[in-house]
């Protein structure tokens, strides 16, 4: 069935149209405007109306990569339904290389919102009424933290089976069952009844390709899994399925030092296994940073200097790690780009 017109913010969208817009947030203090981007691809067909979004803390870049390569994809001119890539949210913390908005706050603990609130709030509450109230589904792009290596993830409430479905269908190796945090994006789309998912993998200020194209192929899949886009020609074969973490931890720095790193993300370890050294600078006092339980390794500072009590290594903990950790090698493997084979994009990979 043909498509009806799309609008949003008083911009009628036709089906077959692509558009760009801006969304007006407030201006800078030397009064120069500024506005949010925002694409939308209208099918001609009947469909689900996704929105994908990234940098809403301004300084996790991987998502602004993976939306600019899916509003590339070929696949985008058999699209059913409506796609509403924002690229960057926070437009503030972005020019300013920084996770929060001028004021310090964070805008993923301000939604829903509020016309009359702080920075933060009015930014979310622009977002809520703009984007979200007009989409049934959403993908939240994320990175860690500034020195903070996150191996791909999605994180979700995997207790709702819609949201269950469409996490098993983005295609990493783990998928942890996160609750809902008060102000965050996944927490007011949730109230509003639009299914959310949080992909995680990265770091903030730095591209890494396999996190962005590990992001691409996910959100590429769900479309897949709502009838968005047609199904693949030839099903991906060797991967596993994911496996679900049922609780993840810090392993912390018992002293502060010098930090030497000696698992890599997605190894798997056993209770007391070695994760680093920690020494003073001449190499007289060292102490050895130990897993706590069995797990996967799922992120990890990246920085060599560390304070007591400093987050080193965060584990998931699953029922089976063996088939765990056979997953995350599998996905290692086939994810890892090949320079002379590019899969759906031309396009060589970032080094």
């Amino acid at each position: 069935m043909k498509a009806e017109p799309f609008e949003i913010n008083g911009i009628r969208v036709e089906p077959g149209q692509r558009v760009g817009l801006e969304l007006p947030v407030a201006r800078l203090y030397t009064h120069t405007s500024l506005a949010m981007p925002v694409q939308v691809v209208h099918g001609k067909l009947q469909g689900p109306c996704l929105f994908v979004s990234a940098a809403i803390h301004g300084d996790e870049l991987n998502g602004v990569e993976v939306i600019r390569r899916l509003l590339r994809h070929s696949a985008l001119k058999r699209l059913r339904g409506t796609l509403v890539a924002i690229p960057i949210v926070n437009v503030h913390g972005f020019l300013d290389r920084s996770r929060y908005l001028p004021d310090r706050r964070d805008l993923n603990r301000s939604f829903p919102g509020s016309d009359k609130g702080s920075l933060a709030a009015r930014i979310a509450k622009l977002f809520m009424t703009e984007v979200v109230a007009r989409c049934g589904y959403g993908i939240d792009l994320h990175t860690g933290a500034v020195h903070r290596e996150n191996m791909p993830q999605i994180r979700a409430n995997l207790d709702d089976p819609e949201t269950e479905r469409l996490a098993h269908a983005f295609g990493v190796p783990v998928l942890i069952n996160s609750t809902l945090r008060d102000g965050s994006l996944r927490m007011a789309a949730s109230e509003q009844g639009v299914t959310t998912l949080l992909y995680e993998a990265g770091e903030a200020l730095r591209f890494d390709e396999v996190s962005i194209r590990a992001g691409l192929k996910g959100v590429l899949n769900v479309m897949r899994e709502l009838n968005m886009l047609p199904a693949r020609k030839r099903k991906t074969t060797g991967l596993r399925p994911p496996v679900v973490a049922r609780s993840s931890s810090w392993v912390r720095a018992p002293e502060s030092g010098i930090l030497r790193t000696l698992v890599t993300l997605g190894t798997q370890v056993e209770k007391d296994t070695l994760l680093a050294v920690i020494a003073d600078p001449f190499g007289e006092d060292e102490m050895e940073v130990r897993a706590q339980h069995k797990g996967i390794v799922i992120g990890r500072t990246q920085l060599p200097l560390v304070h007591q009590g400093e987050a080193v290594y965060h584990l998931a903990q699953f029922t089976h790690t063996e088939r765990a950790a056979r997953s995350v090698e599998v996905f290692q493997e086939a994810t890892e780009p090949d320079p002379t084979a590019y899969d759906d994009e031309p396009e060589p990979p970032i080094q």
